[in-house]
């Protein structure tokens, strides 16, 4: 089956500016003294070559992204060109770690610059509350990550402009003398002393290039991806290029090299002299805007590198939930909180290492998948073909190699280790879970309850029968049938429950005559009578004393009252009872042939997905899954709402089954799309799950329930899955904020 897509959102110039002002980040402020030290001069040159080398790589990642317009970037590539394996499963992961910690990274280094305005602002808490932003920002959308990025970007690109054009023009700016300090450009004797030196320098600042990667990640939200994924990575990467190589060139010609060696405030050293006064600002609110835009786009890159490793089913399932705005929300929610951990524990220095290694095995291994691929695929359509195949490939290979041997031995241990423990986990896990779930499925109750509520005499028996139905369709599930006998309050409970003992031949003679059919459909049942002072009393103490109960099952109350539907059995039970509900509109129910389910998508949809599934098995019943739009969508759109209901489904169910048809339809309203359709077709029963206002004393289930129950031909049964009411309120909110931004109400009443 196929599987939900990203929405294709961003133009070139979002495109660039992800590639461009992710990839300046903060190094080139710290990093263009620490060059100088290594190479004196001939750090401009490293600059240069750092960058030249750097198109080996942009030319590969422009054909691979254009021929494989997909999130994840460099773990599609090797999945594509070696198959869903260990090394997949090692490049993708990688590669999420990386930006995930550089995320961090970039947070802190946002808090640290920003204090330098704000003394009294708490390190930490800045960092969290930045990360949080832009989570924030990547789930409401891409289009968001992208204008946010055009800001930000705009901002840092104008302050560079003003740098190097103030920089080159004026007197006390660049000067050649003072750029080779009267000598020469290679501060050191002997020709292999000065190749060393910027071979190091080269592997210093080479990750400072590959920013353009998050094109690639991120190929799946592109618009027009075979022309704007080439464009945008190669335009990035000569940006990034002209403005590294000029900003160390003004910088080396206005102060002498040996004054800037290893100072990591190189360029506010150097501004001062040629932008004095406002100079040294303006380059600390670009070293903030820079912090900023590397954590917009390594949380763009990492969140949609776990939704690809979800969705390939390498990491878990549930990283490749998309929201209503077609996001990756999971992953991003657990990427910003690890990314927040990673800087409450103060090891991101620590993990930049990781992050510098991390990279360099995602970059080796995508330009060896390059190669794999041409060979495998040789008739492929390619929009974009790297020139001088197969030179790039090598080339881009033996780059990553050479700045490996010169990398910090600190980054490759610590990317090695991080490698062995990601190797241990793809093999050793699998196994591990499923000891897990076999233990955790062996200490669970060895019998579940379903407890029939037997108020009313003319709803009982059918509320029994469907209790048997789900009853057979569990394994170990046993039936309760309670009825309550109510007594006065003024009466004491003790001779309460003498009265409900001498009453109690009555009501289980009762209770026999009901049950007589499912006892021979060979159902574990029993009867019991229990005395209470109110019916509803008398069921929650009942719920309360069980601690295996799977459903309650209860009868349509009547017609509803609004002025005393608060104190209604069945409305006091859906607010105070800890446990799953359901209510029977009985119209009949003698077979079941077609069932009707209404889904919205939320947890009382997949209760309703389960309970028609359970009934469908008893008289192999069809079951139509219907969900409903309220505006009209376009087709790509509409595709995915199919493919939104086939993941409800699975994950409701783990599968769809073969009785189960899907159906997306466009109607006026929620309540008059169940209508037809109910009309349409002889439906037997309508099963459909709570809106959020159940939870309001005006309502039984919500405004559609209540009114496709009191409106619809056949029988329907109203479930509500228990949660707890924090967990409840806060996906309320979460959804009002949805409803909000969206402006659709289409398919949100029922959950």
């Amino acid at each position: 089956m196929s599987k939900r897509k990203l929405k294709r959102q961003l133009n070139l110039t979002q495109v660039i500016m992800l590639g461009t002002a992710g990839t300046i980040a903060a190094e080139i402020f710290v990093l263009t003294g620490h060059t100088a030290g290594m190479a004196g001069p001939a750090a401009v040159l490293a600059l240069l070559i750092g960058g030249l080398l750097s198109y080996s790589v942009a030319l590969n990642y422009c054909e691979l992204g254009a021929t494989y317009p997909v999130a994840g970037g460099a773990m599609s590539y090797v999945r594509e060109a070696y198959g869903a394996g260990i090394l997949s499963f090692l490049v993708g992961s990688m590669d999420c770690l990386s930006s995930t910690f550089y995320a961090a990274l970039s947070a802190v280094g946002f808090a640290y610059s920003l204090k330098v305005f704000l003394p009294f602002l708490p390190i930490i808490p800045t960092a969290i509350i930045v990360i949080a932003v832009f989570a924030f920002l990547n789930i409401l959308g891409v289009t968001k990550v992208g204008n946010a990025q055009i800001v930000l970007g705009g901002l840092l690109l104008a302050v560079f402009v003003i740098y190097i054009g103030a920089g080159l023009v004026s007197p006390e700016g660049f000067s050649w003398t003072v750029f080779v300090s009267g000598e020469s450009i290679f501060a050191h004797k002997g020709f292999w002393a000065n190749f060393t030196r910027i071979m190091a320098t080269i592997a210093l600042v080479y990750n400072a290039y590959v920013g353009f990667e998050v094109i690639a990640d991120d190929a799946e939200e592109i618009n027009n991806p075979s022309r704007n994924i080439p464009r945008g990575i190669l335009i990035s990467l000569t940006l990034c290029t002209l403005i590294y190589v000029l900003v160390g060139l003004v910088t080396l010609g206005t102060v002498p090299w040996q004054e800037l060696a290893g100072s990591e405030t190189a360029l506010t050293d150097a501004v001062r002299h040629f932008i004095p006064g406002w100079g040294v600002p303006m380059m600390a609110v670009a070293g903030m805007v820079a912090t900023l835009t590397s954590i917009n786009s390594a949380m763009l890159s990492a969140t949609r590198e776990a939704f690809t490793l979800g969705r390939d089913g390498v990491w878990p399932r549930m990283f490749s939930k998309l929201s209503r705005f077609r996001t990756p929300h999971v992953s991003v929610l657990i990427i910003g909180g690890i990314s927040a951990l990673v800087a409450v524990i103060g090891v991101v220095d620590f993990l930049s290492y990781i992050s510098s290694s991390g990279y360099l095995f995602v970059l080796f291994w995508s330009s060896l998948a390059m190669i794999r691929l041409r060979q495998r695929h040789p008739d492929i359509e390619r929009p974009f073909k790297a020139p001088f195949f197969p030179l790039t490939a090598y080339l881009a290979g033996l780059t990553c190699l050479l700045i490996i041997t010169f990398a910090d031995w600190r980054a490759l241990a610590f990317g090695g280790g991080i490698l062995a423990v990601f190797t241990i986990a793809f093999y050793a896990a699998p196994p591990l879970f499923r000891s897990l779930r076999e233990r955790i499925k062996a200490a669970e109750p060895a019998d579940d309850l379903i407890l029939v509520a037997a108020a009313n005499p003319q709803t009982v028996k059918s509320l029994v029968h469907l209790a048997s139905i789900v009853a057979q369709a569990s394994s170990d599930t046993y039936v309760c049938v309670m009825s309550v006998i109510t007594t006065s309050r003024d009466l004491p409970l003790d001779s309460a429950k003498r009265i409900a003992h001498q009453l109690k031949p009555q009501q289980q003679s009762f209770l026999r005559q009901v049950t007589a059919d499912v006892n021979a459909q060979n159902v574990a049942l029993y009867s019991k009578v229990r005395a209470a002072h109110s019916v509803s009393e008398g069921i929650l103490d009942e719920i309360e004393s069980r601690h295996n109960l799977k459903l309650l099952l209860a009868g349509w109350p009547g017609a509803l009252d609004t002025r005393k539907l608060a104190d209604n059995p069945v409305k006091v039970i859906l607010q105070k009872g800890h446990t799953n509900v359901a209510v029977l509109l009985d119209r009949g129910l003698d077979e079941v042939n077609r069932i009707l389910v209404p889904v919205g998508g939320g947890p009382h949809s997949r209760m309703a997905l389960r309970l028609a599934n359970e009934i469908s098995m008893a008289d192999d019943a069809q079951v139509t899954v219907l969900r409903l739009l309220t505006e009209p969508l376009e087709e790509e759109e509409i595709e995915d709402q199919n493919l939104y209901l086939a993941e409800i489904v699975e994950e409701a169910l783990e599968e769809v089954p073969d009785n189960f048809n899907l159906q997306v339809t466009q109607a006026e309203s929620v309540q008059q799309g169940i209508l037809t359709e109910a009309n349409r077709h002889p439906y037997d029963l309508v099963v459909v799950g709570a809106s959020e206002e159940w939870t309001k004393n005006t309502r039984l289930f919500g405004s559609i329930d209540d009114w496709v129950a009191e409106h619809v031909h056949c029988s329907v049964l109203l479930c509500r899955r228990y949660e707890p009411v924090a967990l409840a309120w806060l996906r309320y909110q979460v959804k009002s904020i949805e409803q909000e931004y969206n402006h659709n109400g289409s398919d949100g009443e029922i959950k």
